[in-house]
């Protein structure tokens, strides 16, 4: 049965106020018979300031963005819509665990600025919009994408803002969230967003980064190709000036991703090769700097977004 994200929000929304309130009360109530009790009339106010009231209310872009964070877990396999609560933090990975809402096979999810393919879901925004549909009904699936980006920065269509979002905003609030102890690590080749892909810790293997490099570069690699040669056969068809330029814009723009990525890829290329391995025992911090450093060398290759600190 399709259902309206905002629907779920306002009934929310209804609900943590009236806790809001009543919890209030409570309070106020108890004040009132602890000041009767040792006659503080004259001294105390039994009122409740709402900063003091530890039950939070429905906050639109807060919760907004829980609903896409809890997304990006199903489709990581931490959480499954057939299950409640945490569902894999480590151990053996079930895939029969999950049966309405499959999880990314390999544990890599690319977040592209444009869109190169209209059924890979290993594109991020892909999965996203299936997960929505999934969850919610296809029949609301553009209302609902509406609803979602209304509380994202920028402007443009749905999918668009959910796109600059995920490549410019998430990793961010993500660092955030986990008080900057990650548990989605974002693989980050540069200012020029070449290449970006998020990975779950608690599935990560020595073969991953070997996956990354085949399986993922090589195909960011051909879609920019494709698109640079599609930009310059419709520049040559160009009518108008306007439309030369952001041909020949977009193309720059492309062309400074694929020199960023063929720099990225060398450095994933060396790391694929030490097949590192990680131990979930020994935290973030020492695993964020262990995938990023040759084992033999010691020396440092930067694959992933800034914000762990080092050890």
């Amino acid at each position: 049965m399709a259902t309206l994200i905002k629907d779920k929000f306002d009934a929310w929304e209804k609900e943590a106020q009236a806790r809001f309130d009543q919890l209030k009360s409570n309070e106020e109530e108890l004040n009132k018979i602890f000041i009767d009790l040792y006659g503080l009339q004259d001294e105390l106010d039994y009122h409740v300031k709402g900063d003091e009231i530890s039950v939070s209310l429905a906050d639109k872009e807060r919760d907004i963005k829980s609903l896409i964070s809890y997304a990006v877990g199903c489709m990581f396999g931490r959480y499954s819509l057939d299950e409640e609560g945490l569902v894999f933090a480590g151990g053996e990975f079930d895939l029969s665990r999950y049966k309405k809402f499959k999880p990314d096979a390999d544990n890599i999810l690319l977040l592209t600025d444009d869109e190169y393919s209209q059924d890979d879901e290993s594109d991020i925004v892909i999965k996203f919009v299936k997960f929505i549909a999934t969850v919610y009904g296809q029949e609301t699936l553009e209302e609902n994408l509406d609803y979602i980006a209304d509380v994202l920065p920028g402007g443009g269509k749905s999918r668009d803002k959910i796109r600059k979002y995920f490549v410019s905003k998430f990793y961010t609030d993500h660092l955030k969230t986990y008080k900057k102890r990650p548990i989605y690590w974002q693989f980050d080749s540069g200012k020029a967003n070449g290449a970006k892909a998020l990975m779950y810790l608690h599935r990560y293997d020595a073969d991953l980064l070997g996956h990354l490099r085949t399986d993922y570069i090589t195909k960011l690699k051909q879609a920019y190709h494709s698109r640079i040669e599609l930009r310059e056969s419709q520049k040559l068809a160009a009518s108008n000036a306007a439309e030369i330029t952001r041909y020949e814009k977009e193309m720059t723009k492309i062309n400074k991703q694929l020199k960023e990525l063929n720099v990225f890829d060398e450095k994933i290329g060396h790391l694929a090769l030490k097949k590192i391995e990680l131990d979930l025992d020994d935290g973030v911090i020492v695993n964020y700097d262990k995938l990023q450093r040759d084992p033999d060398t010691g020396e440092k290759y930067v694959i992933l977004s800034k914000g762990v600190k080092e050890p």
